[in-house]
């Protein structure tokens, strides 16, 4: 196999500037004005590297980018991009990653990443440290580990998602989502959940006001749950809390054993109280 080319140093302008390139190794270059600069670009290493400005990665295939920056105008950085590994990288621009394929992301930062990962497929996140709304909206089959978020409205519609290690302050965190499993982690927001089917949490730290409701099969296990009240409205739960329980309000059917629950409200002309069991402290109610 012949050796990539290689573009060192240089300081790339204009629009287009590598547009449909192939087989290039990039290194210490600077992407300046000039939109779509690697548009429709195949194999590509991209080392050290700098985005200044609008669109770099579009419909490209096979992207390998490592210590790279997106600054803050490089914004819709990387869109309809399949096959793309991006590693010890800061990408500063917002709505980056959209409708790609196959993308991993090992330690990159993220300050301002508002909608970004955007419906996007395959997608796996390592070390990765996020701030910004509408995080992986409608993403499917996503794994991330040792992963910090900070924004507002997080994997809304995302599908077949597996999060270990996470650390979420997240508003709206996991609406309508369907097969979500988090293990080991820290979520603080309000209104958790909603609207979601198949939505699993083990070993989880929780805090929310009116979190996990109107969910279709809510399991929780060896979790707890702190200030969070008015818990469960209109979900079916199987949940161990290892913890006291602020309030809890209307679930619909299954099971919730906690340390105690302050407040229960079970509205006969809202619910069925007979198809959830209540157990505290080994007391059933």
């Amino acid at each position: 196999m012949n050796a990539k080319k290689e573009v060192r140093q240089q300081t790339l302008t204009g629009e287009r500037a590598l547009f449909q390139a192939r087989d290039l190794l990039v290194t210490d270059c600077i992407f300046m004005d000039g939109e779509s600069p690697l548009k429709e670009s195949r194999d590509i290493e991209l080392n050290g590297s700098l985005f200044r400005w609008k669109y770099p990665l579009w419909y490209s295939r096979n992207i390998v980018a490592k210590k790279c920056t997106w600054f803050e105008m490089a914004r819709a950085g990387v869109w309809y991009t399949d096959h793309i590994l991006v590693e010890d990288a800061v990408i500063e621009a917002p709505k980056n990653f959209r409708r790609c394929h196959d993308v991993t992301l090992k330690n990159v930062s993220f300050p301002n990443a508002d909608e970004t990962l955007w419906s996007c497929g395959e997608v796996r996140l390592e070390s990765v440290v996020a701030k910004g709304d509408y995080f992986a909206m409608n993403c499917r089959d996503v794994e991330a580990s040792d992963f910090t978020l900070t924004g507002n409205y997080s994997f809304d519609g995302a599908r077949n998602v597996v999060i270990r290690n996470a650390r979420m302050l997240s508003k709206d965190a996991f609406w309508n989502t369907e097969n979500v499993t988090v293990y080991d982690s820290f979520i603080s927001g309000e209104y958790l959940g909603w609207n979601a089917k198949d939505l699993t949490f083990v070993n989880c730290t929780i805090e929310s006001l009116q979190g996990m409701c109107y969910i279709d099969n809510l399991v929780m296990k060896n979790c707890k749950l702190i200030n969070t009240t008015l818990a469960f409205e209109y979900s079916s739960v199987d949940a161990q809390i290892d913890s006291r329980i602020d309030s809890v309000m209307n679930p619909s059917s299954g099971v919730i054993r906690a340390e105690a629950i302050d407040t229960l409200i079970l509205e006969k002309d809202k619910v069925d109280p007979g198809r959830t069991k209540i157990v505290c402290r080994g007391d059933e109610v």
